[in-house]
């Protein structure tokens, strides 16, 4: 028989208090900010997508910025995210050992560039934050270069097609959307980082 105490019971309702709303609710205002960003952005650029630009942006919880700040914060974060995660999906595809060689040689290579992309995502997320967004763009552009030279490395062997096209599109958007926010934020003045609590 399942029994419930009285202290059970207020701490379950506690729990339930405290669940951040956020999570599951995105402010109007913030929609409005999000996808006229992800528009001025696609507009500038052929290669990118808008529709991936909001859907990425809309998934996390977003009601606690209040500015473009804020929304370049999250969108550095996803791309560290995604990094992160395609680090452990070389990992996984190196210790398969079901590729020829030449891919492993290139999956090696990925990884690399990968751990490199994270330390540069890094470095650019600290540049962001203390307003030196040329650097922080330089580091941006160069961390989308690393998602096109791991594809590019498959690309080499005639016929060969890579296990990865598709975390590196992600990121390659990613990077996108933040070097795309960092332009725009260096070019109004205002200060970081601005979210509420």
């Amino acid at each position: 028989m399942w029994h419930c105490s009285f202290f059970s019971l207020s701490l379950c309702c506690l729990f339930l208090l405290f669940i951040p709303t956020h999570c599951y609710l995105i402010s109007p205002p913030v929609v409005d900010l999000i996808n006229s960003t992800c528009k001025k952005c696609s507009d500038e650029s052929a290669d990118f997508n808008y529709n991936f630009c909001v859907t990425s942006l809309q998934v996390i919880p977003v009601t606690h910025v209040t500015n473009l700040q804020g929304i370049g914060i999250i969108a550095m974060e996803l791309a560290l995210e995604n990094a992160t995660k395609t680090i452990s999906t070389i990992e996984k595809l190196l210790n398969r050992k079901e590729f020829d060689p030449f891919a492993m040689d290139c999956l090696r290579d990925c990884l690399e560039l990968y751990a490199d992309a994270i330390a540069m995502l890094v470095d650019a997320f600290g540049a962001f934050l203390s307003k030196h967004f040329n650097t922080a763009n330089v580091l941006m552009r160069t961390v989308m270069d690393a998602t096109s030279t791991c594809d590019e490395e498959f690309t080499e062997k005639k016929g060969e097609l890579t296990p990865l096209a598709k975390e590196n599109y992600n990121l390659y958007q990613l990077s996108d959307i933040s070097w795309c926010i960092i332009k725009q934020v260096s070019t109004v003045p205002s200060d970081l980082p601005n979210v509420s609590s």
